[in-house]
């Protein structure tokens, strides 16, 4: 007698499955998103192959030669551009400009003479012409569907037979097929599957836009992460044109690079020297204010930092910030009154980014606290000045990654002075040594780091 089989319950948030129904996810922790699947026993026997195996050394890669998407900072994030039959998948907030970088990018696709096939399923087709129109993305090889069914685009697939195919988004194209309704985990999936089996058999190069939840993970199941080969995080803050594009995976290329665009009316664009975005350029010097250098994957970013301290009206001292970790401010200012003397608990301590930049590197604790430090004391530091060093409990500075690339943009951008942790972990300066020419000034701790600045400390 065959076996019976056991009911299984799976997620339909994330696709975490177990034996028994409970009432949360264990995965996500969603209440009430558990519900049974019928679990299929099915025996396997050995068929035909579609083709032979052959040794390693015997396969041509000119199949999977890199071909540039017309968008330079999209190339340098994928690796070189993209490849025939890759499947990339790219997440990001409703309105950062998905849909617009696509179009982009369909377009100089098809300018290059490369048929390109463009189904939206969240749009019509006039309402993205409408955008074609804004944005100059009309193309003779650019076709375009607005379908919600698996069947139907993959029938358009086979008429026009694109080397680029643009899906937006996964979420709204379902199988009549399939149980469950467009965007839950089985449809996502078996969506998924179908299109990027067309991509691997055909060598079509698809993008796939997927939604995010509001936690910023990618929505559905975490399986359409495994099945991909590039997956892509389109970010930025909605106050800002600023953009950027972060690879999380990529099979063909590395995963610490990123592209950074600006979004206008006229479409989107690439911004590929985008340190000017994030200084400010003053005047004169004005105290509570200090550049840091901070790296963005392999790409050093120059982002001004300032600060404001203010005597408290109130019981408890406020803490905010913008753009920087609230955690780390923190850190910084109780090192500020425990090692440098500064007593910052009877005022409000205001932290904050120019140009909606947000620093998550330790490298600009330093300049987080040079930047308290002058706005406490009123005092502004010489001109032309960076500072980058991760801060210790104990005052100390510690050293950061790839200190010759943060120089030699600095030095670029035409700073002209650096104070930097020291290599050998010395309290004193070092005599100061020339990178780029530009003086580079080593400390050993923070309260060396304020003194040179003249500022001062206890």
């Amino acid at each position: 007698m065959a076996k019976a089989t056991r009911p299984s319950y799976t997620c339909t948030e994330c696709g975490w499955q177990t034996a028994k129904w409970v009432g949360r996810c264990g995965e996500c922790q969603t209440w009430g998103t558990v519900e049974e699947t019928a679990a299929r026993a099915s025996t396997v026997a050995a068929g035909p192959v579609s083709s032979p195996a052959v040794p390693i050394g015997q396969v041509s890669v000119a199949e999977a030669a890199f071909r540039t998407s017309g968008v330079a900072e999209l190339d340098r994030v994928l690796g070189g551009g993209l490849v025939p039959g890759a499947a990339i998948l790219l997440a990001g907030e409703p309105g950062v400009g998905k849909s617009t970088l696509l179009l982009e990018v369909a377009a100089r696709t098809a300018g290059a003479a490369l048929r390109t096939l463009y189904v939206t399923g969240e749009e019509s087709a006039s309402q993205v012409r409408l955008r074609a129109d804004r944005t100059d993305a009309v193309r003779d090889e650019l076709y375009l569907a607005a379908e919600n069914d698996l069947a139907a685009v993959l029938g358009h697939i086979d008429d026009v037979k694109p080397q680029l195919l643009v899906v937006d988004s996964i979420q709204t194209i379902g199988s009549t097929d399939l149980d469950g309704v467009p965007g839950g985990v089985t449809q996502v999936k078996e969506v998924a599957a179908a299109l990027i089996r067309m991509a691997k058999t055909r060598n079509i190069t698809t993008v796939i836009v997927g939604h995010v939840t509001k936690d910023g993970s990618i929505a559905g199941p975490r399986v359409l992460e495994h099945l991909v080969d590039v997956v892509l995080h389109f970010e930025g803050d909605s106050n800002s044109r600023f953009r950027m594009v972060r690879a999380f995976k990529n099979r063909f290329g590395p995963i610490d690079e990123v592209g950074c665009f600006e979004l206008n009316p006229d479409g989107i664009s690439a911004v590929t020297d985008p340190s000017g975005i994030f200084v400010e350029h003053h005047s004169q010097q004005v105290p509570g204010t200090c550049v840091a250098v901070t790296m963005e994957g392999r790409r050093p970013l120059l982002a001004e930092v300032q600060a404001l301290v203010s005597r408290t009206q109130g019981e408890r001292p406020r803490r905010t910030t913008s753009g920087l970790d609230s955690s780390r401010v923190a850190l910084v200012l109780a090192v500020l009154q425990e090692h440098c003397g500064i007593t910052l608990s009877d005022a409000d301590v205001f932290a904050s980014t120019v140009g909606g930049a947000k620093l998550s590197d330790p490298a600009s604790d330093l300049a987080v606290a040079v930047a308290i430090a002058s706005a406490q004391y009123r005092r502004a530091i010489p001109g032309g000045v960076i500072a980058m060093g991760e801060i210790g409990l104990a005052g100390e500075l510690r050293r950061v990654r790839e200190l010759p690339q943060r120089l030699a943009e600095a030095a670029r951008l035409g700073f002209g002075t650096a104070v930097v942790p020291s290599e050998r972990g010395a309290t004193p300066p070092e005599r100061p040594r020339t990178v780029d020419g530009m003086r580079v000034l080593e400390v050993g701790d923070i309260a060396s780091a304020l003194r040179l600045l003249a500022l001062h400390v206890t």
